[in-house]
């Protein structure tokens, strides 16, 4: 019989690597990512998960990345837009990299807690899913995300786009789980 897998131990791992890639861009790049605007970021996740998606149906990858790369590039893009979403208009394009890796985490704590939260109530049912279903969901919702934009910000009854960006980096972070548990070959 297998072990039960510590849910928060293994999301946490999967976060520290995005962080860590997150603190050497800032050092090589600064905030440059500053200057996008939140539909600019939907974009580049939408191109990283249509990417993923392509290479899962082709079964192969011409240029170096693998899908993980892919899925922590999510994971980055929708903290960086969950922070623009938060920060005022006015706020400087350079932060401070202490400072962008601190609101990064504010983000990433923020959606861990919702993670652990909606976890308890599904009781796990990521577990059983497919990678492939993690890149259509986060299609999905990029999807949603950009008519909700097109809707300069206006839902009937749909939750806000910082909802979608915190759902798109939960996919993402089971999807490298899943993924950092299958054999090596």
């Amino acid at each position: 019989m297998s072990a039960k897998k510590d849910t928060s131990a293994q999301y946490d791992q999967a976060i520290q690597k995005c962080v860590d890639l997150f603190q050497k861009k800032t050092h090589d790049y600064g905030t440059a990512w500053r200057i996008l605007r939140p539909s600019s970021l939907t974009d580049q996740i939408f191109i990283k998960a249509q990417r993923i998606r392509t290479i899962e149906e082709k079964g192969e990858s011409k240029v170096g990345e693998g899908i993980e790369d892919e899925f922590v590039g999510i994971i980055n893009y929708s903290l960086m837009a969950l922070i623009q979403l938060e920060l005022p208009t006015d706020a400087p394009l350079e932060l401070e990299p202490e400072k962008a890796v601190l609101l990064y985490k504010e983000q990433a704590k923020i959606t861990k807690d919702l993670m652990m939260n909606k976890n308890h109530d599904y009781g796990e049912a990521w577990r059983d899913m497919r990678v492939s279903s993690f890149t259509d969901l986060i299609l999905m919702k990029i999807l949603r995300i950009k008519q909700i934009e097109d809707n300069a910000g206006k839902t009937i009854v749909s939750e806000g786009i910082d909802s979608g960006f915190r759902d798109m980096i939960n996919y993402a972070v089971f999807a490298l789980i899943q993924l950092s548990e299958l054999p090596k070959a």
